[in-house]
């Protein structure tokens, strides 16, 4: 899906889902988030960023035993493929940018989204458990099923977000954590 784009100016700024931009040299490796003109911060994910950002090495390896990808140029499931989800569900919060060809930026790829780090954390996780539920069915082993359904009916995104934030010291003060 193409981006908006900045016009006169198509190849150093981004349209963010707010209707301000920013210029993609703005955008370091680092940067987590961003306060933006329009008064709300914005998280931002780039490609070089693993996936265990949002969830736990022992699922991320999980998922990617069990999740086949049909692109050739990411054959292994990683950050792109969780917020090809996002966007998926979500195509009006989330743009992105492919800076593959720019070597001034330091990433191929940038996601910026209208939730700040912390939603963006919940909505990746909810979705992980909305695709393992999804998996979990096809099993065909009602006993599984159930026993998914009761664990999840227990299970606090918000809770595990702030517990897994805080083992890795991420703090939303502080953007480039």
């Amino acid at each position: 899906m193409a981006q908006p784009r900045v016009p006169g100016d198509d190849d150093h700024a981004l349209e963010l889902p707010c209707g301000e931009t920013v210029g993609l040299g703005e955008l370091d490796l680092g940067m987590r988030e961003f306060e933006c003109d329009c008064g709300e911060t914005h998280a931002v994910v780039m490609d070089v960023h693993p996936p265990e950002r949002f969830l736990p090495e022992f699922l991320v390896d999980v998922l990617r035993e069990a999740i086949e990808t049909t692109s050739e140029e990411m054959p292994e499931f990683d950050t792109p493929h969780l917020l090809g989800v996002v966007l998926e569900e979500f195509p009006e919060s989330v743009v992105t940018h492919d800076a593959s060809g720019d070597g001034e930026v330091g990433y191929a790829m940038v996601w910026v989204s209208d939730f700040d780090s912390r939603r963006l954390h919940e909505v990746i996780v909810e979705l992980v458990v909305e695709l393992m539920e999804h998996a979990v069915s096809h099993a065909e082993d009602d006993d599984a099923l159930s026993e998914f359904e009761r664990e999840m009916m227990e299970f606090d995104v918000r809770e595990f977000v702030e517990q897994y934030r805080a083992e890795r010291d991420l703090e939303a003060e502080d953007p480039y954590v």
